[in-house]
């Protein structure tokens, strides 16, 4: 393992760099080896070796690549190595492509992140051809080009969506382009694949899991390395996730653990360069518009199960309670001013010291923590508690850990850092840790806040017998799925409260988005990150509602509390106060109002919920998922659609109103009633919730008074109130046919069984 990849602690990797060195070796992919493809696809790339050597022309110097003869002794390796490759069918929408950069074979083994058996797909014809195979299906085709080695993607109409390229589609004076490639590093002999592809002028790029820069990614160089942000102003992600979509109606997950860093055209502006610090380059690419690719994504990596009712109504918390009374005040205070709420969160002082973490409430600061938990449910609350996988010396678990040898070591054994870091990927440090939080769960806490989990070390070595470089952005997966797990068997609920995640952790909801700043950038950076995060396969998502690092401005905390209530699900979290009665009078009723809002519309929100879990969709989802045809859908990054159904616009700066990109059709604000024609944008004031929204005419949103918690809704009174223009077109079945209202009611009856 190449240490030179850092040199501070949990540094975000470039794996770009690689391909600058001058010592390296590179070799770039050439041509399918002469006889070696098989029937179905499988065969052997061939590869030549490169040098990058510097030329100086006028006075400026460039580093341009150039062929090379090997020198090694002894003459054992190949000059011109071949290596397996192979092409396989998913489903009619899904191709795998796959290569080494090694003489081993391209074998199966266990994936976290795809937990089902890879289906096989036999609805691709292929056709030979003099120097080409072409493979067909309904969603397009693929070609395999022999010499020069091409793989070019064309939809169903032939139009290409992207190809592989290669050194000698190069049409610039600059011959520094990086083509399909590997790189062979002189300091540890690892490789770096560069999977190099085209990019059409007007493409745009989305997802790679919760980044917080522009949503569109084009432009852009992104790490895909799990760390701890520490705010949602960087493009530091706790939330990487290796999968992306094009606007030219193509996706990408490449299936794989180690660093990667995607540059999409930010160095060269048609070239799209995946760098990946692997061995194996094996990635799925994905033909359709925005819902198909994460329709089959989600089939390929799992899908979120629909959380139970209660986690969408208010979490609140603050850092932190830090005792029985103080929990008992505040679920006194929420019912005594009637604020809607479902859950107390306990953060990091429901221990004896502060943070550090033991599984047990302070004896000195909890008199009964069990009978507080009884209490709280009878009032409507459930209890969520915080906790970490990082023990610090002073914790009484940290001998017994490195006793029973339960966490992540270095070379030698030791410890990588001062912690002693739990190795989720050793099955007794999981038992241990499941029985610590069963424990939990046993006396009635309904939720574990799963937090941290971006820092295993790169240069430790873990169970698997793998090192950091493939197990550090396993990490949260595997966290994620311990906690899940056990919650489920427990609890018989799908819900663990999570800040860190790879692919595959969509299967256990839910995420939040970090620490965000108390500002209008962060709030609007959230809205991104939550965006780009359901473009990447993760039905539900929640932030920070006002930002967390300090005490939230009134008036920014005022027109966040809206947004917050309008994601699928609402945490009020950060530093204290962040109780409504510890602001303005005025403040507490315009609260209490936003809270109510989301409860209303319980009945919608919990149908779009189980919609979304079936089809892999996020309830936060960008205009283009439901407007791919609208070209100015694409560039919008400031609203959202929430549910197929809902526009919604937060207003990021103090003032009474904006402007909202509105899609073709007539929309209804939810709020006034007053009626807009879309196509444009609109300037749109705001009603008396600080927020915008818009209902799509032709809607129908099943509504319910508010109630103090969603235990106490009347689901026998739910209301199917349509929105359109003309009442009694709607009546006599224009906008809508009855079977919508029977879907949602269906819905609703189907589920009410898990409502407790």
């Amino acid at each position: 393992m190449n240490m030179s990849y850092t040199s501070s602690l949990n540094e975000t990797l470039d794996m770009s760099q690689e391909f600058n060195k001058l010592e390296n070796t590179y070799f770039f992919a050439m041509n399918m080896a002469e006889g070696s493809l098989e029937e179905g696809g499988t065969g052997k790339l061939r590869f030549e070796r490169f040098a990058k050597k510097s030329r100086i022309s006028f006075n400026q110097v460039e580093y341009a690549f150039e062929p090379t003869r090997p020198w090694e002794f002894p003459v054992e390796y190949a000059e011109s190595p071949e290596f397996p490759f192979s092409i396989s069918f998913v489903s009619g929408s899904t191709v795998r492509i796959r290569f080494k950069t090694k003489n081993s074979r391209l074998g199966e083994s266990p994936s976290l992140m795809i937990p089902e058996e890879i289906p096989s797909s036999s609805s691709w014809k292929q056709v030979k051809r003099d120097n080409e195979i072409e493979w067909v299906s309904h969603a397009g085709s693929v070609i395999l080009q022999l010499n020069p080695f091409h793989l070019i993607f064309k939809d169903a109409n032939g139009r290409i969506l992207t190809q592989t390229y290669h050194m000698q589609d190069n049409f610039s004076l600059v011959n520094t382009k990086i083509p399909l490639s590997y790189v062979r590093s002189n300091a540890d002999m690892q490789t770096t694949i560069a999977a190099s592809f085209t990019l059409s002028p007007q493409e745009k790029i989305f997802g790679c899991g919760e980044s917080f820069t522009g949503l569109n990614k084009r432009g852009q160089k992104v790490n895909l390395w799990t760390r701890d942000a520490l705010g949602a102003q960087t493009a530091n992600m706790y939330k990487p996730i290796p999968f992306f979509m094009s606007s030219r109606g193509y996706g990408m997950f490449i299936h794989s653990s180690a660093p990667m860093t995607m540059d999409f055209g930010q160095t060269f502006d048609d070239m799209n360069n995946i760098y990946l610090g692997d061995e194996e380059l094996d990635f799925f690419f994905f033909f359709g518009q925005p819902k198909q690719l994460l329709y089959e994504y989600t089939a390929l990596t799992g899908r979120s199960p629909v959380p139970p009712l209660w986690s969408f109504g208010l979490w609140m918390s603050r850092i932190t309670y830090k005792s029985e009374a103080e929990a008992r005040e505040v679920a006194n205070k929420l019912r005594e001013y009637q604020i809607p709420c479902d859950v107390i969160h306990l953060d990091t002082g429901w221990f004896e010291k502060d943070w550090r973490c033991n599984y047990e409430f302070s004896p000195s600061r909890f008199d009964d923590p069990v009978q507080m938990i009884k209490d709280l449910r009878e009032q409507g609350f459930r209890v969520s508690l915080w906790q970490i996988p990082y023990f610090t010396p002073g914790n009484e678990f940290y001998q017994e850990i490195i006793d029973r040898g339960l966490h992540v070591k270095n070379l030698n054994g030791g410890l990588p850092t001062e912690d002693a870091i739990l190795d989720y990927s050793n099955p007794e440090a999981v038992e241990w840790y499941k029985e610590k939080i069963a424990n939990l769960l046993k006396i009635g806490v309904s939720a574990i806040k799963v937090d941290f989990g971006e820092a295993g070390p790169l240069h430790g070595m873990y169970h698997s017998g793998k090192s950091g470089l493939y197990e550090h952005n396993l990490y949260p997966l595997r966290y994620n799925k311990a906690v899940g797990e056990v919650t489920e068997e427990i609890n018989e609920e799908s819900i663990i409260w999570a800040r860190s995640a790879w692919a595959g952790s969509q299967r256990y909801p839910i995420h939040w988005g970090g620490d965000a700043e108390n500002t209008n950038s962060a709030m609007a950076a959230s809205l991104r990150a939550g965006l780009s995060l359901g473009l990447s396969g993760f039905s539900f998502w929640s932030h920070d509602i006002g930002g967390f690092v300090h005490r939230s401005p009134e008036e920014l905390y005022r027109r966040w509390m809206p947004f917050g209530m309008l994601t699928s699900h609402s945490r009020c979290h950060g530093a204290p106060p962040k109780e409504p009665w510890e602001y303005s009078e005025q403040f507490m009723d315009q609260f209490r109002e936003a809270t109510e809002l989301k409860y209303r519309l319980m009945p919608y929100i919990y149908t779009q919920a189980q919609l979304c879990s079936q089809q892999g969709l996020p309830m936060m989802r960008t205009l283009f998922l439901e407007y791919p045809e609208d070209p100015n859908a694409w560039l919008v990054d400031d609203a959202y659609m929430f549910g197929s159904d809902m526009l919604v616009a937060p207003l990021f700066e103090n003032e009474l109103g904006r402007k909202v990109y509105v899609p073709h059709g007539t929309w209804i604000d939810y709020q006034t009633g007053q009626t807009y024609e879309g196509g444009t944008w609109l300037a749109i004031q705001a009603g008396d919730i600080p927020i915008i929204i818009l209902i799509k005419s032709g809607s129908i949103i099943p509504q319910v008074k508010p109630a103090e918690h969603t235990g106490a809704i009347n689901w026998e009174e739910v209301e199917f109130k349509p929105y359109a223009v003309h009442s009694d077109e709607v009546c006599a079945g224009k906008y809508f046919h009855p079977i919508e209202q029977r879907m949602y009611e269906l819905n609703l009856i189907e589920n009410k069984l898990q409502i407790r």
